[in-house]
């Protein structure tokens, strides 16, 4: 879910409850577009980070404090100077608008009881802090918007404040049955299209889970709809922002494959297969939600150098592997002048000088063939010719062949570090990644400085449903080390078949394994391989005392014999990740 008004509806009731009547005690600007309020209540000191940012607009409780710059920036030394110490009174939201209304009282240089208003607008890349006095009229803002920035609004010093409307939207809170079925039969959008269009508040998320709690398609015209189903999904709506009136939410990350998903502040039907984990405050779910998707997109930021240099040594192998096929395609016929030659030697006799072609029979296939001759030379010199011919194309598919394995290995080994890459979670799975690339000659090795450091990255490690522990190893280097040295010759590996991926381990403890913790296995493999986008993907499982290492191959490169094979869905909800 987007921080769309219902979000912002669960946040104002979680600022309510821990700041209404609290006292501001410190304002701090850590960065140009944020602020971080500490604020003391009956319930406890709060820090409540405020975030303009236009790529993540944020606002939430947090227990970081953040440190500010040596010296305060403007629209923090005015914030300090009017309501440094002042009271919070209030805090609403406008027509479910995405906007936040903090009410502050505060005694002014006389003495004399004053009001003002922080304003939060989150509104993507229009988001803003707005500073204005009990009027409404503008006193300062974190940024300033000015006629030549924008022609809807000014938001300036001196402005009179006011919600930029650019499309008329209906409140949500105060839809009835009449106008939610004239709106309906008026809007011939996909359903969820035409929800999240006309009310105020509501993302495409939001719309999609109203669409779902009323197993009603999301995509069908919203004029559409029979009668009893105009009547059946409003009243979904209804119940849907009764729930948001009363206060009854349900702040929760919807993870999938481990990685975080959504948030949602009301119980979800959309995401029904997938791990929802409950969080006791929207604010630790906003904390915690953003943390971890930082971290991915920050992993993928750090990896995007050694991925361009896989991708273009691996278009560069691919287009090398295309040539080298080429080209042995081309010694196909070397046999054919080996044969022309043979039979030129045995039937040449019959050549009196000056022919152009020669028709014998092939005593290999006992078919007539036409040989072709240069008249300007005798049947042994023709023959001598095509056995040239036979060799140099024989000595050209021995070299051939050999170099294919090699670029053929090439490439194998590229595309399972790139998949490495896919995988790596943080700084220590990229450094084994890089130390890989190094050895084998992709990067520069390190300088006579650079000191080689012990890697800390670890495999994944899950928990079968019954009770046994998985394995996967996220780069070559640990696919190596998991299969021979941790795994023993009774635990049971696991690899998704002609693609690469990592291995799986599954560490049997001498007893049988259930049918569960083979196919639970299998998913990981699936997972974790070029097969994940696949609806299935096909797993090849065997014990570990018949997987071997050929002597001189890339680090995970194991062969086996005899091995049995499953069909598995590269989905891992379920499976429990280890501490």
């Amino acid at each position: 879910m987007a921080l769309d008004g219902i979000a912002i509806a669960n946040i104002v009731q979680e600022i309510r409850e821990r700041a209404e009547n609290g006292r501001i005690t410190k304002i701090a600007q850590p960065e140009p577009d944020e602020l971080l309020l500490t604020i003391k209540h009956s319930s406890g000191t709060w820090r409540l980070l405020i975030s303009a940012s236009a790529s993540l607009p944020l606002i939430y409780f947090t227990e970081t404090n953040k440190p500010s710059p040596m010296t305060a920036p403007n629209f923090c030394m005015l914030l300090r100077k009017h309501i440094g110490s002042a009271r919070i009174t209030a805090v609403s939201q406008p027509d479910f608008e995405r906007v936040i209304d903090i009410t502050l009282e505060h005694l002014d240089d006389l003495g004399d009881l004053c009001r003002k208003h922080l304003i939060v607008e989150l509104m993507g890349k229009h988001s803003n802090i707005i500073f204005c006095d009990d009027q409404y009229k503008i006193i300062d803002s974190i940024k300033h918007i000015s006629a030549q920035i924008s022609s809807v609004r000014e938001v300036l010093p001196g402005r009179d404040y006011f919600i930029p409307r650019t499309v008329e939207k209906e409140n949500p809170l105060l839809a009835d049955e009449a106008s939610f079925r004239t709106f309906l039969e008026n809007s011939p959008k996909p359903l969820f299209k035409a929800l999240y269009g006309h009310y105020t508040g509501i993302s495409p998320a939001s719309a999609q889970e109203i669409c779902c709690r009323a197993s009603i398609d999301s995509a069908q015209p919203a004029n559409t709809l029979s009668q009893m189903e105009q009547l059946h999904l409003y009243r979904t709506f209804s119940y849907f922002f009764e729930d948001v009136k009363e206060g009854k939410f349900a702040p929760a990350i919807i993870y999938q494959n481990g990685e975080p998903a959504e948030f949602t502040s009301l119980p979800s039907s959309c995401w029904a297969d997938a791990e929802i984990r409950p969080f006791p405050s929207i604010s630790q779910v906003l904390e915690s939600y953003y943390a971890e998707k930082s971290a991915v997109t920050r992993s993928r930021q750090k990896s995007a150098d050694l991925r361009h240099v896989i991708q273009t040594v691996l278009e560069r192998n691919l287009k090398k592997y295309e040539l080298q096929e080429k080209q042995l395609k081309d010694t196909e016929k070397r046999d054919k002048y080996r044969i022309w030659g043979e039979l030129l030697n045995t039937y040449g006799y019959e050549l009196k000088g000056g022919e152009k072609s020669l028709k014998a029979l092939n005593y290999y296939t006992n078919e007539e063939i036409e040989i072709p001759l240069d008249e300007t030379l005798s049947a042994r010199e023709n023959a001598q010719k095509y056995f040239d011919r036979y060799s140099k194309l024989k000595r050209t598919y021995e070299a051939l062949s050999e170099l294919i394995q090699e670029t053929r290995d090439e490439i194998l080994h590229l595309e399972s570090i790139a998949e490495a890459l896919n995988i790596a979670q943080n700084e220590d799975d990229l450094a084994q990644i890089r130390e890989e690339m190094r050895e084998f000659g992709y990067i520069k090795k390190r300088g006579p400085k650079e000191k080689k450091g012990k890697a800390k990255s670890k495999p994944f490690h899950y928990i079968s449903s019954d009770g046994f522990h998985i394995y996967v190893g996220k780069n070559n280097y640990q696919n190596e080390e998991l299969t021979f040295k941790i795994a023993q010759g009774n635990d049971w590996w696991f690899h998704a078949k002609g693609i690469p991926g990592s291995h799986v381990i599954v560490k049997a403890q001498g007893q049988e394994l259930p049918d569960q913790t083979y196919e639970e296995a299998g998913r990981l493999a699936a997972y974790y391989s070029g097969g994940r986008d696949s609806d299935k993907v096909e797993i090849d499982y065997i014990q570990r005392k018949h997987v071997k290492k050929v002597s001189g191959s890339k680090p995970g490169f194991v062969i086996y014999h005899t091995n049995y094979s499953m069909v598995s869905s590269p989905d891992i909800r379920g499976i429990r990740q280890a501490e």
